[in-house]
């Protein structure tokens, strides 16, 4: 029997996804989506996961969409319109999930990240990467923009940066990347794995309720003006204050102890 394309190991409050389909660099196929929408929806109803972290199995973390399956949908009548259509709506829908989802997610990225496999780790909340580690988006080098990774990508890192990248179809390594802000931090190959649960540990050490109105929270004021920006925070931190784990939280600091937190 063939292993699942997706594996979940918890590890306590930890959930690591594996993307396991090394024959092909871990292709975005419909499987491989339907896989990940799935699991998402499962996650986003777990009180128990407080990190989520995503990675690859084999020599890449993600190449991007399934360039075979994508041409194997010309074969219909329509030339594949309705196929491709479908496509990338099923894409755009899992990579919205990633900033949606409670839970905090990084991405643990080696080898490539491309194309579609560059935007996964644009939207997740942060990225280590190990050292070596090439990140691009160069579907323009076969004639196809990546017009939907871009969407990702510039909300990332600066626009004349995205723009060229998307433009050449060059590829940046894991320090430029960190550079440019599409990766939070670089580590050697071998540390990888420990450095990413380290920082999946920490953030999973914080008050879960207090980490999840703020992921929610750090998206919605990023689409808004500056003022109601700062009127919806105001807002959320009056109700965050009013929690008795953040009393206590706060007590504890005052009084230099651990907290009580009931969660």
């Amino acid at each position: 029997m063939s292993e699942a394309i997706l594996l979940r190991e918890d590890q306590g409050p930890i959930a690591v996804l594996t993307l396991n389909s090394p024959g092909n660099l871990n292709a975005l196929s419909d499987a491989m989506l339907a896989a990940l929408r799935d699991v998402l929806n499962v996650l986003a109803d777990s009180r128990d996961i407080r990190v989520v972290i995503l990675r690859g199995a084999g020599k890449a973390f993600c190449a991007g969409h399934d360039l075979k399956e994508m041409q194997a949908g010309r074969a219909a009548p329509d030339g594949g319109r309705a196929y491709f259509a479908d496509l990338f709506a099923r894409c755009a829908e899992v990579m919205q999930m990633i900033p949606a989802l409670p839970q905090p997610v990084i991405a643990q990225v080696h080898g490539i990240a491309t194309a579609a496999g560059c935007q996964l780790v644009a939207s997740c909340d942060m990225a280590v990467a190990a050292e070596g580690t090439r990140f691009g988006v160069n579907g323009v080098n076969i004639g196809l923009f990546c017009s939907t990774p871009m969407v990702a990508l510039t909300r990332n890192v600066p626009r004349k940066i995205a723009f060229e990248m998307l433009t050449t179809g060059q590829f940046v390594d894991a320090r430029r990347a960190a550079e440019i802000g599409l990766v939070n931090r670089v580590v050697p190959a071998e540390s990888l794995q420990d450095e990413t649960l380290a920082l999946a540990r920490q953030v999973a050490s914080k008050l879960t309720a207090a980490v999840r109105i703020g992921k929610r929270t750090f998206y919605e004021q990023a689409q808004m003006s500056l003022a109601d920006a700062y009127d919806h925070a105001a807002r959320v931190m009056v109700e965050n204050m009013l929690w008795r784990d953040t009393n206590e939280g706060i007590d504890a600091f005052l009084n230099k102890r651990r907290p009580d937190w009931a969660e």
